[in-house]
C-alpha cells in the first residue's frame, strides 16, 4: 500500500529537507543575478545624473547663444514720477533731456440734465463721430428714452470705441459719452436729426451744440533736448531708436534726464550663470568617477570610457583658443580654470574687457565656430536622440531585462530540481517503509521458530 504522506517511512521531514536543498542550489546563481542587476541599476542611475548635468549645462548655454545676449542696454529716468522707459539692444548709449508738457487724454462729453432715465427724448437718428469715424444710430419708439439711447449707442456694431453711460446728478440724469482713444484726433461729436418736430419732443438736445466737454481730447507733448515732440499716446517707441517712453505726469518747467547705457552687469550675470553650470557639471562628473582610498570604494562610473570622453572633450573645448579674435580665449576675458577644474570669473578683469571692447566679447561665445556652438555640438553627441547616452541607457535597461529573464529561468530550474528531489526522497521513503515492514515480518516469523527464547 502506498504512503499517503512524505517521511512516514523514513521519519524524515522530506519537504523541509527538499526546501533547504533547493534553496542552497539557488543561492549562488541568485546572488550573481542580484549583484548583476544592482550593477546595472547603479550605472543607470549614474548615467541619469550625468545626462541631467549635461542637460542643465546646455540649458545655461542657451542664455549666451545670440549676439543680443552680449549687447544689452539699460535705461533710467531721473524722475520716474514724470516718465519711465524701457530699452532693447538697438538703442544707442546716450542721455536725453525731457520736459513733459501735456499728457495725451481721451475726450468725455455730457448732455444737459433730463427729468428721468425713462424720459422720452425724441425719434430720428444720431450720427455719432469719434474722430474721423462715424456710426449712425436709429432712434424710434423702442429706444427713444435716455436709457434706450445709451444702450443703442453701446450696442452699435460699428461703434469705433465710444462708451455711453448715465450719471445721476442733483439736476437730473445726464448722458455721458467717453472715448477709449487718446489724442486730439479722437474728439467726440453728434449730429442729431429729429424726424418729428411737432410731437413735443426734441432729439437735437443731444446734438454737439448742446453737449458739454468735461475732458478734452489732447495729445502728449514734451520737449526732447529742447525740441517739441507731439504724440497721440503717452507710450511710444518711435522717438528714440530702441527706447520706449511712458509719460506719467506733466510738469512744465521741469526737465529730467533719460539715460541709455551698456548693461555690463547683465552680461556678467549671464556669463557667470554658465560658469556656475559648468562647475556644477564638473562636480557631478568628479563624484561619479572618484575613488576613495580610505574606504576603498569607487564611484559608479570610475574608469568609465564614456565619462572620461565627456570630461576630455569639454575641457578641450573650454581651453582651446580661437584664432584671429581680439579676445580669443576665456582666460583673456578673466575666466580661468583652477586646480579643481572649476572655472572662476574675475569680475574686475572681465569688466575691464567689456569697457575696452564691449561687443567683441560676444565673438568668443557666439558664431558658427565659437564657444557656445562647439560646446553644444559636443553635448549633442551625448544628449541627442540616438546619441551616446541614449544608447548606453538602452543597453543597461536591456541588461536589467536579461536579469529578470535569468530569474525566471532560475525559478524554472529550481522548480524542476525540487520536483526531482521530492520524487527521489519519496521513493527512498517508500523503500524504507517496505524494508521496515519486511524487517518486522521476518522478526515475527523468526520469533515463532521452535527453540527461540522470547524475552
Amino acid at each position: 500500500m502506498a504512503l499517503s504522506s512524505s517521511g512516514i517511512g523514513s521519519g524524515l521531514d522530506i519537504n523541509s529537507l527538499v526546501s533547504q536543498l533547493v534553496k542552497a542550489e539557488g543561492e549562488a546563481p541568485l546572488l550573481r543575478l542580484n549583484k548583476r542587476e544592482a550593477g546595472f541599476q547603479a550605472d543607470l542611475s549614474a548615467f541619469g545624473q550625468l545626462k541631467s548635468g549635461l542637460s542643465d549645462f546646455k540649458t545655461a548655454l542657451a542664455g549666451l547663444n545670440s549676439e543680443a545676449a552680449f549687447q544689452p542696454r539699460s535705461v533710467s529716468s531721473s524722475d520716474t514720477a514724470l516718465f519711465t522707459a524701457s530699452v532693447d539692444n538697438t538703442a544707442v548709449t546716450g542721455s536725453y533731456n525731457i520736459e513733459v508738457l501735456t499728457l495725451a487724454q481721451s475726450e468725455k462729453v455730457r448732455s444737459n440734465s433730463f427729468t428721468s432715465n425713462t424720459e422720452v427724448i425724441g425719434t430720428g437718428s444720431l450720427a455719432v463721430s469719434l474722430g474721423s469715424n462715424t456710426f449712425n444710430v436709429t432712434i424710434d419708439g423702442s429706444n427713444n428714452t435716455l436709457t434706450g439711447i445709451r444702450d443703442a449707442i453701446n450696442a452699435a456694431t460699428d461703434n469705433p470705441g465710444l462708451t455711453a453711460s448715465i450719471v445721476n446728478v442733483d439736476g437730473g440724469p445726464q448722458l455721458v459719452l467717453s472715448s477709449n482713444k487718446l489724442g486730439s484726433s479722437s474728439s467726440i461729436s453728434i449730429v442729431a436729426t429729429d424726424n418729428n418736430t411737432t410731437d413735443g419732443f426734441d432729439l437735437t438736445r443731444l446734438d454737439t451744440v448742446n453737449l458739454t466737454v468735461t475732458q478734452a481730447a489732447t495729445d502728449a507733448t514734451f520737449n526732447l533736448d529742447g525740441q517739441k515732440v507731439t504724440r497721440t499716446s503717452n507710450s511710444f517707441s518711435d522717438v528714440i531708436t530702441g527706447v520706449t517712453i511712458d509719460l506719467k505726469k506733466a510738469m512744465v518747467g521741469t526737465t529730467e534726464t533719460l539715460t541709455v547705457s551698456l548693461d555690463k552687469g547683465g552680461v556678467e550675470a549671464k556669463v557667470n550663470s554658465v560658469v556656475k553650470a559648468y562647475n556644477s557639471l564638473t562636480d557631478i562628473m568628479k563624484e561619479l568617477s572618484k575613488y576613495d582610498a580610505a574606504t576603498k570604494t569607487a564611484g559608479p562610473l570610475q574608469g568609465d570610457p564614456i565619462l572620461r570622453g565627456v570630461q576630455a572633450q569639454l575641457r578641450r573645448v573650454i581651453s582651446d583658443p580661437q584664432i584671429g579674435l581680439t579676445y580669443g580665449s576665456l582666460a583673456e576675458i578673466g575666466i580661468k580654470t583652477d586646480d579643481t577644474g572649476h572655472l572662476n570669473l574675475d569680475s574686475t578683469a572681465f569688466n575691464k574687457v567689456l569697457s575696452a571692447d564691449f561687443t567683441s566679447v560676444s565673438k568668443i561665445f557666439v558664431g558658427d565656430n565659437a564657444l557656445v556652438s562647439r560646446l553644444n555640438n559636443t553635448l549633442d553627441t551625448y544628449l541627442s536622440s540616438g546619441g551616446v547616452l541614449e544608447s548606453k541607457t538602452k543597453s543597461l535597461k536591456s541588461g536589467i531585462d536579461s536579469v529578470g529573464t535569468g530569474r525566471l529561468d532560475l525559478n524554472k530550474r529550481l522548480a524542476a530540481i525540487e520536483k526531482r528531489y521530492k520524487t527521489q526522497f519519496n521513493a527512498m521513503d517508500t523503500l524504507l517503509a517496505q524494508l521496515k515492514g519486511t524487517s518486522s515480518f521476518l522478526s515475527q516469523q523468526l520469533g515463532n521458530l521452535p527453540g527461540v527464547v522470547r524475552k
